[in-house]
């Protein structure tokens, strides 16, 4: 997972209407609403996007070349923290949490610098739509998610029946959240969330998510052993934050907990699947088509029928009327130089998981993929000629075996792969713009 978490607000994409360029976009934790039953409205305000952002956990990474501060400097006081269990002992016996958790749960707690240095040192990466769908279908996503449906269709094939959702969908979910349940996180929650809320940058959120982490415990889901997830609370196969989960989850498979860490997904998944449901999922509707956009068309908003948009010229990428699954927002994510999507309600659906265009893009691309789809058709506007994913590889390669910090050989163009090409091209008199493209493969043969 990527460590680091969102920090300012970024306008969001409207789905109503066309929209144009912009970096991606915010992205939205699965949250439980104040009263747990109401299903709120699709489209939020951007008051309300706002203030959700805030408080949420999901990452949105960016690019070590833009950060613009210095990260503040990460105390390591035990005392004070040691000091801060006890104030916060109180306010969750307050709470309902028995004294026999609390005091289990935090036995062997430790405060954990290394969560809070991921929390504050902020890069400020602004991916292209284009890169983060690269990724987000990638060919060893796609694969590895194929493996998974076939390793578990039974279960799969029952969530779909019981939920009405895609099992590619759900699939897909699964493959950005935690690339099929390889990437959970390994922090013990207790120590991440607490060390969080101590902290106190938002504190009362991490205190809210650490109160309902210890219910969780109480409740028997989840053994304090196997209860760990990302350094900023995400937690399982499909990465819910506690509240999220306490909303949300269900037991599957009937043994009488809600577990999302196991080795068998199947709670995780089929709580996805319920949380979709939940929020308003339509069975048998697309997330959305690729479509083609006439040149001459103006700039018209609003939601139209699928036939009523193929009047103004915008047809599916084999120039047939896409059909009429209800009505559709034109979506263009990179402008009207790059691909362009009819999407519907279930765009917005998966919106509600993580309120990011891009998210959606990515859960709905790949889920295509799953399918057996095509890769997308439109072009994007890169301004630069792409690599394809084996030569990304090879650039990957090339720029380790010449001591650049990579980890990873994984064809997948992050923010370390970026701060590698762009010092690369400083060294080579290239402008650093760190974009994996022809030109920069060719001077690291070339050397």
């Amino acid at each position: 997972m990527s460590s680091t978490v969102i920090t300012a607000f970024v306008a969001t994409f409207a789905t109503v209407g066309i929209a144009l360029a912009s970096p991606i976009d915010t992205s939205l934790r699965p949250k439980a609403r104040p009263d747990g039953t109401q299903i709120p409205a699709v489209a939020d305000t951007q008051a309300t996007i706002y203030a959700e952002l805030t408080s949420s956990v999901r990452p949105l990474a960016r690019p070590k070349d833009l950060e613009t501060a210095e990260a503040a400097p990460v105390s390591t006081s035990n005392a004070a923290f040691d000091r801060w269990i006890r104030g916060f002992r109180g306010r969750a016996l307050a709470q309902g949490i028995s004294a026999r958790v609390f005091d289990a749960a935090f036995q062997n707690a430790r405060y954990t610098p290394d969560v809070i240095i991921k929390d504050r040192n902020q890069t400020e990466f602004k991916s292209n739509i284009w890169d983060y769908l690269d990724n987000a279908a990638a060919p060893p996503k796609v694969e590895e998610g194929q493996q998974a449906l076939r390793r578990h269709n039974p279960t799969l094939q029952r969530i779909e029946q019981r939920y009405g959702v895609d099992k590619e969908v759900v699939a897909a979910v699964w493959g950005l959240e935690s690339r099929y349940g390889t990437r959970m996180g390994t922090y013990p929650m207790i120590d991440a969330l607490a060390t969080l809320a101590f902290d106190g940058r938002r504190g009362s959120f991490f205190e809210k998510q650490l109160i309902t982490a210890l219910k969780i415990v109480q409740s028997g889901d989840v053994t304090l052993r196997d209860f760990q997830g990302s350094w900023a609370g995400a937690m399982g196969h499909t990465q819910f934050i506690p509240t999220s989960y306490m909303a949300y989850a269900v037991d599957f498979d009937g043994d009488g907990k809600r577990d999302v860490w196991s080795s068998d997904p199947g709670d995780a998944l089929a709580s996805t699947a319920a949380y979709l449901r939940r929020f308003g999922w339509i069975t048998g509707q697309p997330w959305g088509v690729e479509v083609r956009v006439p040149r001459g068309l103006g700039s018209t908003g609003g939601q139209r029928m699928p036939s009523q948009w193929a009047q103004l010229g915008v047809v599916g990428v084999d120039g047939r009327p896409v059909r009429d699954y209800g009505s559709a927002s034109l979506l263009m994510p990179a402008g009207r130089n790059g691909a362009a999507f009819l999407v519907f309600k279930n765009f917005s659906v998966i919106k509600r998981y993580n309120n990011s265009d891009a998210y959606a893009l990515g859960v709905g691309h790949l889920s295509d993929r799953l399918k057996g789809g095509p890769p997308i058709q439109g072009p994007w506007p890169r301004g630069y000629e792409p690599l394809s994913f084996n030569e990304k590889m090879e650039l990957q390669s090339l720029l380790k075996s010449r001591g650049y910090a990579l980890e990873k050989i994984d064809g997948l163009i992050g923010p370390n792969t970026r701060t590698a090409i762009a010092d690369f091209q400083r060294s080579a008199g290239m402008r650093p713009d760190g974009n994996p493209s022809q030109d920069v493969l060719k001077q690291l043969k070339s050397r």
